[in-house]
């Protein structure tokens, strides 16, 4: 399955802001010996800080790993499954 998720720093993440990719290099190691394996990590200017674009087996393996992300407290998650558009044509018939 395909996840996207939109991240938004903390104040403890704002703070630290100087240390972010260090943290997203990190938690791309965690993440991808528990199963995830991640497409992209990208910083964005606005409402959301970023997005990660990733694949897990399941819904329980990637609710896991966001948890995990976000109970470091440096960020917020909003994870949504994501479907290209041979998956979209499938749900849809």
């Amino acid at each position: 399955m395909r996840f996207v998720t939109l991240i938004r720093f903390t104040e403890q993440g704002s703070r630290s802001l100087h240390e972010t990719t260090v943290r997203a290099d990190r938690f791309r190691h965690e993440a991808e010996t528990s199963g995830l394996k991640i497409h992209q990590q990208l910083w964005t200017q606005g409402r959301i800080d970023g997005i990660l674009i990733f694949e897990a087996a399941d819904l329980e393996t990637a609710s896991r790993a966001m948890l995990k992300l976000a109970g470091h407290g440096f960020v917020r998650t909003e994870t949504m499954p994501a479907f290209d558009f041979n998956e979209m044509s499938k749900l849809i018939q």
